[in-house]
């Protein structure tokens, strides 16, 4: 992290430990705010790479499942990193600014596929490194863009859209309600928050995880590492691969399964009525599979009014059965929520 960044975020009450992010409050306390009410949440568990060169974007192109041409100082874009098999690595989201690329995604994450991206950079004119001297915040909440505004030159309209502003860039994502990511150097960012805190509520990891749940936007953490294609993750969905680009790693597989394959699993958002969080790549079960792993689970978080929230990968037909339990076959039955976009009726590619 940071260090700057660090003390600053302890200085006004933060806490950080590498697994669970900064806090400012309980989980439980900072999603409830989050459900309603407008935040502003640190980010730290999320680190960057800083692509630059004059082959940055051509190499990129060549490793990762999206058109990287298509990544704009007013567009970003999320991408996977996939193994030769098709398994994600890592799922990255990719804006651009000013003349480079960064590549966002969990720490952890980070810092293991930095190195084998290195591997093949071969003589292409392109530094990989990671850009700790950027930070990064997030914002959120139904009133957030009326209170941005002051202080930001101009938003970006429409999900993925970016914009540069004097602490950085602006990205509009999804969520429940008008939600913001913000990259840039430390002290425009610390100038930014200082100016938003006496209106926005400080909150971490757990409130934008949340947040990212109820979007129905997945992550690749090392648990899940190497796990899933894109589509289970539903990438084919939400915009996350390009089927018309070039080759990249395990690229045969997941184009394969787009066109002749008949995809198995796909990620679903549900809640469970029990109050221990599970950790992501903990199994969910099913009766026609008896005691095998059913399904995976991707992320989850404390729900608002109780119980858990999660996204899971799950095998299509032990959903459409209805019947599907966390962490052992007797498990805490799974109920099903809607996601803010539609999955194929009949569950194929």
């Amino acid at each position: 992290m940071n260090e700057s960044w660090q003390s600053y975020l302890s200085s006004i009450g933060g806490e950080f430990d590498a697994e669970n992010g900064t806090r400012f409050a309980t989980a439980e306390e900072e999603i409830s705010i989050a459900a309603s009410g407008n935040i502003i949440s640190d980010l730290s568990h999320l680190s960057l790479i800083r692509a630059s060169g004059e082959d940055a974007r051509t190499f990129l192109l060549s490793q990762l499942t999206n058109d990287l041409n298509q990544v704009t100082t007013t567009r970003s874009q999320i991408s996977a990193y996939c193994t030769p098999k098709g398994r994600m690595l890592a799922l990255f989201r990719i804006v651009q600014l000013d003349d480079m690329l960064l590549l966002q995604a969990p720490a952890p994450i980070i810092e293991t596929v930095l190195p084998r991206l290195k591997m093949y950079v071969m003589r292409a004119k392109v530094a990989l490194e990671q850009a700790t001297d950027l930070v990064s915040i997030g914002v959120s909440g139904p009133d957030i863009e009326s209170l941005l505004l002051p202080v930001v030159a101009a938003l970006p309209a429409n999900t993925n859209d970016a914009t540069r502003t004097e602490p950085g860039i602006v990205i509009r994502l999804d969520g429940p309600h008008p939600r913001f990511l913000i990259i840039g150097q430390t002290d425009p960012v610390k100038a930014l928050w200082q100016q938003l805190s006496d209106q926005l509520q400080a909150t971490g990891k757990a409130a934008w995880s949340w947040l990212d749940i109820r979007a129905g936007q997945p992550s690749v953490v090392p648990e899940t590492s190497e796990t899933f294609v894109p589509q289970m993750a539903n990438l084919d969905i939400i915009g996350g691969v390009n089927f018309k680009k070039g080759c990249y790693p395990g690229q045969e597989i997941v184009a394969r399964m787009q066109y002749l394959g008949k995809l198995k699993q796909r990620m679903y958002r549900a809640h469970v009525k029990q109050e221990q969080c599970p950790a992501p790549g903990e199994s969910v079960f099913a009766p026609v599979f008896r005691d095998q792993s059913a399904g995976t689970v991707v992320d989850a978080q404390p729900a608002p009014s109780g119980g858990i929230d999660l996204l899971a990968i799950i095998q299509i037909g032990s959903v459409n059965d209805g019947e599907v339990h966390l962490g052992t076959t007797d498990g805490p039955l799974l109920e099903f929520l809607d996601l803010p976009y539609q999955l194929p009726a009949t569950g194929e590619a």
